[in-house]
């Protein structure tokens, strides 16, 4: 799908806008989650000049729910060799995972080829997204990144005082590049690059990320959020870690909750220069010591499971394919995704789309952009996305 995008319409819009503050705790995830969220004078959430978030007044009880599939969440995880090394690592909760720790951060290295002093470990990907923020900008600063986009950086750059340059997406919803390093200036700290680029799902291509990064690097520091990267088929979308042997000003993220499926565990990490990481552990501590010995025993597990990595991305395309396939009969036009969710216009407000949806026990995400309303769903299992199918077609 290509979406006209109007710029100049965008930059008019903004923090001008924004009206009270209110604390959800459940839209929210990471060390951040209870900060007041931003809303407009429509009670939607100021996600960015591009983007509005709509909630429900209630959280859905998600006990309740068939379908939980709004937090682009594995529905087939953990890993089976990671719960069974779970059930073997409960007796030895008792102790700091110190040796574990590090042998998970050599593991980690190894996959990645580079020296353990490269990788530095986190509760999920959005706790060192997070860290890296406060890190970076405790002295102010801006912040360069895609509108729309992952926010959890963001957020946390801009409640500490630094400023952000929104720079929205191409056509085909691909990071615009040459109009972010436009972007950039002598206060610009960080560069953020989410990609696949969550919420649209979109890729920008390996080559020209690779020569973007390799050229603005020499200037400003970029952190590339691969989250999704391991679920991508059918697109050019390589890892940035090779930078890193050219010595190249470049933090890639990575997290065990997408595709190794432990959302709830709690187990990223990030890949960067040594002298990088020594800077955000100075303002952050760093190194895994609060991921529990569990977890760290199944982020290895989950590595060794390669035929479940394999199963969930193959069990991903055919459902996100039955998906596809019924968007098109319904007459809806979705944005190609390489990730786990699937976003695409609605022909009614958000709100009022949501409690439809969460009345027939399904979670998804509703979102206005450019004003227009839009829903954000998970791939869950085929039986999952059947029942949001039908549950679309009876809305419809």
């Amino acid at each position: 799908m290509v979406q006209k995008i109007n710029r100049r319409s965008l930059l008019k819009s903004g923090f001008a806008s924004m009206g009270a503050l209110a604390v959800a705790p459940f839209l929210a995830e990471g060390a951040f989650a209870s900060t007041p969220m931003r809303l407009d004078k429509s009670n939607r959430i100021f996600y960015s000049p591009m983007v509005r978030g709509h909630f429900l007044d209630k959280e859905p009880d998600l006990a309740k729910m068939v379908a939980r599939i709004g937090s682009n969440e594995n529905p087939y995880g953990p890993p089976p060799m990671a719960r069974k090394a779970i059930a073997e690592s409960i007796e030895k909760g008792n102790r700091y995972a110190r040796t574990e720790l590090k042998a998970l951060t050599d593991k980690i290295a190894a996959k990645e080829g580079v020296g353990g002093d490269y990788i530095m470990l986190g509760n999920g990907s959005g706790d060192l997204l997070e860290k890296t923020a406060l890190a970076v900008f405790k002295d102010g600063g801006n912040l360069v990144s895609a509108d729309p986009t992952y926010m959890s950086l963001i957020r946390v750059a801009e409640s500490i005082g630094a400023t952000w340059k929104p720079i929205p997406c191409k056509a085909d919803w691909s990071h615009d590049l040459d109009a972010m390093e436009k972007a950039i200036d002598k206060d610009t700290k960080l560069v953020y690059i989410c990609n696949p680029n969550n919420p649209v799902g979109a890729v920008t291509s390996t080559k020209a990320l690779t020569d973007f990064c390799s050229r603005v690097s020499e200037k400003v520091p970029i952190f590339i959020d691969e989250a999704y990267i391991e679920l991508v088929e059918g697109a050019d979308n390589k890892s940035m870690v090779s930078l890193l042997k050219e010595n190249r000003n470049v933090i890639i993220a990575r997290t065990f909750s997408k595709i190794m499926g432990m959302a709830g565990l709690r187990v990223g990490y990030i890949t960067a220069m040594p002298a990088t990481l020594d800077m955000i552990k100075k303002t952050a501590k760093g190194g895994g010591s609060g991921i529990a010995c569990t977890s760290v025993y199944a982020a290895s597990a989950a590595m060794d499971d390669v035929e479940f990595q394999n199963s969930t991305r193959k069990l991903n395309t055919e459902a996100k394919t039955y998906l596809y396939e019924n968007l098109t009969t319904m007459g809806y036009k979705y944005v190609p995704s390489y990730t786990n969710f699937v976003i695409f216009p609605i022909n009614m407000p958000g709100k009022e789309f949501l409690k439809k949806m969460v009345d027939k026990g399904i979670v998804v995400k509703a979102m206005d952009i450019q004003e227009k309303p839009w829903c954000r769903v998970s791939i869950g299992t085929k039986d999952e996305m059947k029942l949001f199918v039908s549950a679309l077609q009876e809305m419809s």
